[in-house]
């Protein structure tokens, strides 16, 4: 689920770079490309169905961020240890090992004394 909702976050995105580029403004933008006045807009044009557009989708945006942020806030909540049975502290089968014990001190015998010159 919260892949999906980051793939339409992207979506999103880019739709709402598309349709802000595409709004006409004090130096034309990417809105001279959108045709004429006489489009299937109206004769008013494509700024007040594209001004819509943008609110609509900011608020789907919007809303789609916070869901995003709870799904991913409730996973972090969520840990490893938490599906670790702790009925006792005590191990249930005893731990051997298969190592050999240690050797054993040698006895006690006099250091030679090396013969000096």
């Amino acid at each position: 689920m919260t892949s999906t909702l980051l793939v339409v976050q992207f979506v999103l995105a880019i739709l709402i770079t598309i349709i802000i580029l595409l709004q006409k403004s004090s130096s034309i933008g990417l809105g001279a490309y959108s045709g004429s006045n006489e489009s299937l807009f109206g004769a008013k044009g494509p700024g007040n169905f594209l001004t819509k557009a943008t609110m609509a989708l900011g608020l789907i945006f919007v809303i789609n961020t916070v869901v995003l942020g709870f799904m991913y806030n409730e996973e972090r909540n969520k840990s490893a240890i938490d599906n670790i049975k702790t009925d006792t502290l005590i191990p249930s089968t005893p731990i051997t090992s298969n190592e050999p014990a240690a050797p054993a001190a040698p006895a006690s015998s006099p250091v030679p004394e090396v013969p000096s010159k």
